[in-house]
């Protein structure tokens, strides 16, 4: 509660969960997407705030839209073209999450880094390592079916394809054509 996150790629179909999951906990979104439809998603998803990251520099806008202070968190799918700029939107003791590598893998850097920026904490979370147990994976689980099933969380199928064409499905991805979920079809 209270908090600020910069929630990136937040029309696909991670980030838009991620930014109605922050919703849910009361904190104020900042989105960034590529395009005024991606916009559009994002803010159905209730972000509060959306960087068009082709027109804005998002680590300028971050700053001016907190007042200079940063963001408590950033989700960081994108990687190596956004890292270190994720990073400078943090606010001292904010947390980096970096889980994708869209733009190629994050480089590497140096453990002083994070004390310069403010005594940052910077996590790469595995679904292995959150869903280690069978309780955990019930808890988890269970918590993100029963959101969905209550409508409290919406997931949103961009495009399904039959197994075939499971190439196309990844150069979709890949190349950023889609706005949420992608689904092979099995039959």
């Amino acid at each position: 509660h209270g908090h600020t996150a910069l929630i990136h790629a937040a029309a696909g179909g991670t980030g838009a969960l991620l930014v109605q999951m922050a919703k849910m906990r009361q904190a104020r979104v900042i989105a960034t997407v590529g395009s005024p439809e991606k916009a559009a998603r994002a803010r159905e998803c209730g972000a509060d705030e959306v960087i068009l990251y082709s027109e804005q520099d998002f680590e300028a806008e971050t700053r001016r839209l907190t007042d200079g202070k940063g963001v408590d968190v950033v989700y960081d799918s994108v990687g190596a073209a956004t890292f270190f700029k994720s990073i400078n939107c943090l606010k001292p003791r904010g947390m980096m999450v970096t889980f994708g590598n869209a733009s190629g893998p994050v480089p590497s850097i140096e453990p002083l880094l994070l004390s310069s920026k403010g005594s940052l904490f910077l996590t790469r979370p595995t679904l292995a390592n959150y869903t280690a147990t069978r309780d955990e994976l019930l808890w988890r689980a269970g918590d993100v079916l029963r959101w969905v099933a209550a409508g409290t969380v919406r997931t949103a199928v961009h495009k399904t394809y039959p197994l075939q064409d499971a190439p196309l499905a990844h150069a979709d991805l890949a190349g950023r054509a889609s706005a949420g979920k992608l689904l092979l079809l099995l039959h």
